[in-house]
């Protein structure tokens, strides 16, 4: 007899509610349809479901995100880099209390090595026929960041294999929850023939009939909940075997009803979440103007923020983080959170003057200040004009009439490039390959769990006293 499983699969919705309703009424649908033909019906979520950009995320530490899977109780989820390194050690150990689905993520560890209660590193599942289907779950491994906030994470590759050799001969079909991105997921498949499927994340890819990689079929369904993935499996349940598997991704927009009793939540969470975020930081005399694209009051501000809260020699940071001016007035936590949402935290690094000097001309070009990213923690529009403290930098026009870095000068003296200096700046300068000089610097302190904001705030608070002192 020859059984068909359906998987379906949501990633990386990164708190973009506006489709959750969507999918909510789509699965609920889908699951009554295949249940009521006797078809098993499995729902996972690959992690990245929370994201403290948006307001009902912040001012619920991620507990309204996990209050809405609920709504769904899928039957298993992981956890992204979202969940694990963006929120405060209490706050993650303490987010899925109410969790109505198992967490799976077999490489999170307290600093003693023990697991944390709320996470498995598998589960098994007992079809109705005996066929039982392994589901393994493992996130990607930021060490330092994991570190600093009193967590251990390991390399994910080590626990695959120890959790594959502990389920071995009791599991008929292995799923794997993968928030590691699409490269490694290719490696896993061809390390790990054993793993029928692995439903991934982190990279956001989108596959729009999988992948087979060997014989294991990977998926992903983009980022946002734009789409949301489903699988077929057929499994002959007298030899116990996985027969066929087939992959697609069901594009939101293309789901005509939403789920009402979901938008009726949001709705009221929003309310909540505003009431929140009320809380008073600080009350502005005159208004602290942002402009992308020059030496801006807010920017400046942030730049000395940075440096103080750092303690570092000189600091830098880019406009474009700082997305709306403060109006004069009462300014509050959700105004701060509005106009800086990302989740990026504050570092120091030590950088020698020679590569110091080429981020600062790299950072001066226009194509740098005029880039439209996307990751690496940065919820803005564009990356704006690169904004120093203790840095001056003299320029020149060319006869091309573009602007060029003559001169630099920190703290007064000609920037000496044998000198290291402690930099304060933000932690997506260090993480990928906008700035390649200080991605490769080795000596690096994070200040977690506070975030951008966070400095801004104190700062804030503290000019306000001194000033009315």
């Amino acid at each position: 007899m020859i059984e068909t499983v359906h998987i379906y699969h949501t990633n990386d919705l990164h708190s973009h509610f506006e489709n959750w309703p969507k999918i909510v009424h789509y699965l609920k649908t889908k699951k009554h349809i295949h249940k009521s033909k006797n078809e098993t019906v499995f729902l996972f979520d690959i992690g990245d479901h929370v994201d403290r950009f948006h307001p009902i995320t912040e001012a619920t530490g991620g507990v309204a995100n996990v209050e809405l899977l609920n709504h769904l109780t899928p039957d298993a989820i992981t956890i992204g880099n979202n969940e694990g390194i963006t929120l405060p050690f209490e706050a993650l150990d303490r987010l899925y209390n109410h969790a109505q689905f198992p967490v799976i993520v077999s490489n999170l560890f307290y600093l003693d090595g023990t697991r944390p209660k709320w996470a498995k590193p598998y589960v098994i599942k007992h079809l109705q026929n005996g066929v039982r289907i392994g589901i393994l779950g493992v996130t990607v491994c930021f060490e330092q960041f994991y570190r600093q906030l009193g967590w251990m994470i390991t390399e994910p590759m080590a626990n695959i294999k120890e959790t594959l050799e502990e389920i071995r001969g009791e599991a008929d079909v292995i799923i794997l929850l993968s928030h590691l991105g699409i490269s490694d997921d290719e490696w896993i498949a061809q390390q790990f023939p054993d793993i029928d499927v692995i439903l991934g994340a982190h990279t956001h890819h989108v596959l729009d009939r999988g992948k087979l990689v060997g014989n294991t079929l990977l998926a992903g369904a983009g980022k946002f909940g734009q789409w949301l993935g489903h699988i077929e499996l057929k499994i002959d349940s007298a030899q116990k075997k996985l027969v066929n598997k087939k992959a697609e991704i069901i594009e939101t927009k293309t789901i005509e009803k939403e789920d009402v009793f979901t938008i009726k939540w949001l709705d009221q969470k929003k309310v909540e979440s505003a009431q929140k975020l009320n809380e008073v930081v600080v009350e502005l005399k005159e208004e602290l103007r942002i402009d992308w694209f020059s030496d801006s009051p807010f920017a400046k501000l942030l730049a000395s923020a940075l440096k103080e809260w750092c303690d570092g020699e000189v600091s830098m940071v880019n406009a474009g983080v700082l997305l709306e001016s403060l109006p004069k007035g009462l300014v509050t936590k959700g105004d701060l959170h509005r106009i800086c949402p990302h989740p990026i935290n504050p570092c120091k690094i030590m950088v020698q003057g020679d590569q110091l000097k080429e981020v600062i001309l790299q950072a001066r070009t226009k194509e740098m200040e005029q880039l439209k990213l996307k990751g690496l923690g940065f919820r803005g529009k564009v990356m704006g004009r690169m904004v120093f403290d203790g840095i001056e930098t003299v320029m020149e026009t060319l006869e091309d009439g573009k602007e060029h870095v003559k001169k630099i000068f920190v703290n007064g003296k000609h920037l000496d490039q044998n000198h290291v200096y402690a930099v304060a700046t933000i932690d997506m300068f260090t993480l990928g390959p906008l700035y390649p000089q200080l991605s490769r610097v080795k000596n690096k302190i994070y200040f977690m769990p506070e975030l951008l904001r966070d400095v801004l705030a104190w700062k804030l608070s503290k000019q306000f006293l001194q000033i009315h002192q």
